[in-house]
């Protein structure tokens, strides 16, 4: 009951979001999602903009950043990935998006990803 209700509010917050950058998505979608991700988005550089200060492993970084891309897609919202790579992948919009993309089977995995990239222990981006 309280995984349903988080997951709603999430994908309310989610889809808000959505709108109220709707403006920025229409005027041109393309440049500004190449301005977001674009270049080296698994550089060394990328891993230390959003605030991790654990061991940078490609794979790891790629994997987890792969989920923003998909949530990306999935909503167009071009803050969206951003957003959801905050602080090391550990903010509510990373857990939004394991859960819209229904990955919260592998919370246990992502979590462990998640441990080594971020240096700490993080909550977990699964609601359960």
């Amino acid at each position: 009951m309280l995984q349903c209700r988080l997951t709603l509010l999430v994908s309310i917050i989610m889809t808000v979001t959505m709108l109220v950058l709707s403006p920025a998505v229409h005027s041109s979608p393309v440049n500004m999602r190449n301005n977001q991700i674009a270049g080296h988005p698994l550089s060394k550089r990328s891993f230390f903009d959003i605030q991790c200060k654990g061991v940078y492993d490609k794979s790891i970084f790629a994997r987890l950043d792969r989920i923003c891309e998909d949530c990306y897609d999935l909503f167009r919202a071009p803050q969206i990935h951003t957003l959801c790579r905050k602080d090391c992948f550990t903010s509510d919009y990373f857990k939004g998006c394991v859960d819209v993309l229904q990955l919260t089977d592998e919370a246990d995995s992502l979590q462990a990803d998640i441990m080594q990239l971020h240096g700490q222990g993080v909550d977990s981006p699964s609601r359960s």
